[in-house]
């Protein structure tokens, strides 16, 4: 499929980013009767309001959203909520407290600051710098659930499953079985580099096997190229691997740092985004070991910074 706007058919589209890595995510829109869901906006306002006028295009039923679906509290998810703010805007309890602690106005502080921040911020700079965070109205959500809530679009039954923490601390799946489709948000990252935030990975890992378990044609991922259950195996194989390569490292004794730089990532290697095994690595040791304290943010990307080959001062 192709970057931008596709149809799936019986009134699902995907809306897939040029690219699966920082900050370029894609989206989904359910439609049926005279009813819309609209599942995540992006990380700013120019990349949602492209998106939105291409489905109203193709779509008469999208130039009213009636309900749209936060799946996690990452910005790329969520920036650009107040262009549909007459929605009814869903997330789970834990993503909606979540999405208050890096808000836009903070993402536009760290990289208008970037270029000051020496090869650290050249990182920074190389992931965000693209998007217009400037300007943006946090807009939170107005409904939340726990574990699961089931609406419907028009006669479309669709379900919220809460299968966070994982990804993020509230990760949600949006599944229209109708449709036989299911839009992952951050459980699935295709041909890219899944990053662990929270955890635990076994939650993350008994994600991608409910979603390999369902009755499902498509398979729209937060990151990357509509997929199939093959797609999602090989991520949950990834967690396993670099969940079991971390335990040994924890259990002889290396630090996390070390142990991400220590592995040896085979055929992941070729993933976008490969650093990302620093902050995957950090919070497996946090969960060995019941530290509950999350490492400063700032530590984590120094450390994905000098992975993917910015020099670091000694």
């Amino acid at each position: 499929m192709a970057q931008g706007l596709n149809d799936l058919g019986n009134g699902t589209w995907a809306w897939l980013a040029h690219s699966n890595s920082w900050g370029w995510s894609n989206a989904g829109l359910i439609v049926d009767g005279e009813e819309s869901l609209l599942v995540d906006t992006l990380y700013d306002l120019k990349l949602t309001g492209e998106m939105l006028s291409s489905m109203r295009a193709a779509e008469p039923r999208a130039r009213s959203i009636g309900t749209l679906v936060n799946t996690h509290a990452n910005g790329d998810h969520c920036h650009g909520n107040e262009l549909v703010s007459d929605a009814e805007i869903i997330a789970s309890t834990a993503s909606a407290a979540e999405m208050t602690e890096l808000p836009p106005e903070a993402m536009a502080s760290i990289v208008a600051s970037a270029a000051d921040m020496g090869p650290l911020g050249q990182y920074f700079l190389a992931c965000f710098g693209q998007f217009q965070f400037d300007g943006i109205v946090h807009t939170p959500p107005t409904r939340t659930f726990d574990k699961r809530l089931d609406i419907r679009v028009g006669d479309k039954p669709v379900q919220l499953l809460e299968v966070g923490p994982a990804h993020t601390r509230g990760d949600v799946l949006v599944y229209s079985p109708k449709d036989r489709t299911v839009f992952t948000g951050d459980i699935l990252f295709i041909e890219g580099t899944p990053v662990m935030w929270e955890g635990p990975v076994g939650n993350w890992i008994s994600a991608c096997r409910l979603i390999e378990g369902m009755d499902v044609e498509h398979i729209v991922p937060g990151h990357g190229p509509v997929t199939d259950k093959q797609g999602v195996r090989q991520v949950r194989h990834y967690l396993e691997y670099v969940r079991d390569q971390a335990r040994q490292r924890y259990d002889a004794g290396m630090d996390a740092f070390t142990a991400a730089k220590d592995i040896e990532l085979c055929e992941y290697s070729a993933w976008s985004d490969p650093e990302r095994i620093a902050v995957n690595v950090d919070s497996l040791y946090r969960e060995f070991s019941g530290e509950q304290q999350a490492t400063d943010i700032f530590e984590l990307f120094t450390r994905m910074a000098a992975l993917a080959g910015y020099e670091l001062p000694a």
